[in-house]
């Protein structure tokens, strides 16, 4: 697999950091626990779709244009990356945000990522949830080209063959540095979602026959459907990357026990895992994501569904920024008085 083949655009801080998490370890008591560090990808407090958009928005260079287009949720991380790339290259972006979650909170729906996004100069258009938004996509990037603009469309979570080869990529470099440590690595967890990081991981570790089995703790849609998802964008990755038939059925495995209410919605367990990384480890997890994904792997080495002695390595998608649409989620009180 060489990557080097595909145009890129080359802004990300990587390799980002694989470290143990000592002291989350010893909490658990369970299986040695690290953590890929990709909340460090650099461009607007990081995050894994960067390691998409160099890809990505190299294409939309390519083909000449002047705007991109994407959509995501209200509190997109992708959407913030998308629009911290776009202003690093002098490029205009218009976002399209899908309220998948209802909320009236001013906080939601203006702070975060939402701020950052206009921040970093993007145009936003709110959408009702439910819509067909690859259908308002195109609807939005062709309303564009008919006012004389050159749109370039992104899909959600930048996650097409295109966009996944960050996360082929990343594959590489996690094996990269497991092998210069001298480390094992028997499971790797992420938060997964448009399918496009499970994906490229899938594919990457595959083509280097790294045997690590990749678990997505789903975030937002049923397990056949997230599975289905996940395998049809890794069959189009490796297609892309010329290895047609690379990956099989059985190698995309999500949970999506973790959901709770809906994507977006909080859960006490995410809520737990929040807290557990940031008094821990010191390490700012997303309400949506990587907080849905910690509190799967929470759980599971709590059920030992991991075992004393396995590596297993999680793989922080980033999205801090999120936390500050969701601060009411979290009671502090207590401790405030307690401090007073």
């Amino acid at each position: 697999m060489h990557l080097a083949r595909f145009p890129r655009v080359r802004l990300a801080h990587l390799p980002t950091p694989l470290e143990r998490l000592d002291r989350l370890t010893e909490a658990l008591g369970g299986p040695d626990i690290w953590i890929k560090r990709d909340d460090c990808t650099g461009l607007s407090t990081g995050g894994n779709k960067t390691r998409k958009l160099e890809f990505l928005m190299a294409e939309a260079l390519d083909q000449g244009a002047d705007i991109v287009v994407t959509q995501g949720a209200t509190q997109s991380n992708h959407a913030r990356q998308t629009a911290a790339f776009a202003a690093r290259l002098g490029m205009d972006c218009h976002i399209l945000l899908e309220d998948r979650t209802g909320s009236n909170d001013p906080n939601y729906n203006h702070n975060g990522n939402v701020f950052l996004d206009h921040l970093h100069g993007a145009t936003t258009e709110r959408c009702a949830g439910g819509l067909d938004m690859a259908a308002e996509l195109d609807r939005s990037a062709q309303s564009f080209l008919a006012n004389g603009r050159k749109p370039y469309a992104i899909p959600g979570g930048g996650s097409n063959a295109t966009g996944a080869l960050g996360y082929v990529g990343a594959a590489q470099e996690l094996m990269q540095q497991a092998d210069e440590q001298g480390l094992v690595i028997d499971h790797l967890v992420h938060a997964t979602g448009s399918a496009g990081t499970q994906a490229g991981l899938v594919v990457g570790l595959k083509g280097i026959n790294a045997r690590v089995p990749v678990l997505g703790i789903g975030v937002r849609a049923p397990k056949p459907k997230q599975e289905e998802n996940v395998f049809k964008l890794a069959c189009a990755t490796a297609e892309k990357l010329g290895l047609p038939g690379l990956v099989e059925r059985d190698d995309i495995v999500a949970d999506t026990s973790y959901v709770g209410g809906g994507y977006g919605i909080a859960t006490p367990a995410m809520v737990e895992a929040i807290e557990m990384f940031a008094r821990l480890e010191g390490i700012l997890l997303d309400p949506v994501y990587s907080g849905k994904g910690a509190a799967g792997l929470i759980d599971l080495i709590r059920q030992g569904h991991f075992k004393r002695g396995e590596t297993v390595v999680f793989l922080h998608t980033g999205g801090s920024a999120g936390l500050f649409g969701y601060t009411g989620i979290f009671d502090f009180g207590a401790q405030s008085a307690e401090a007073a």
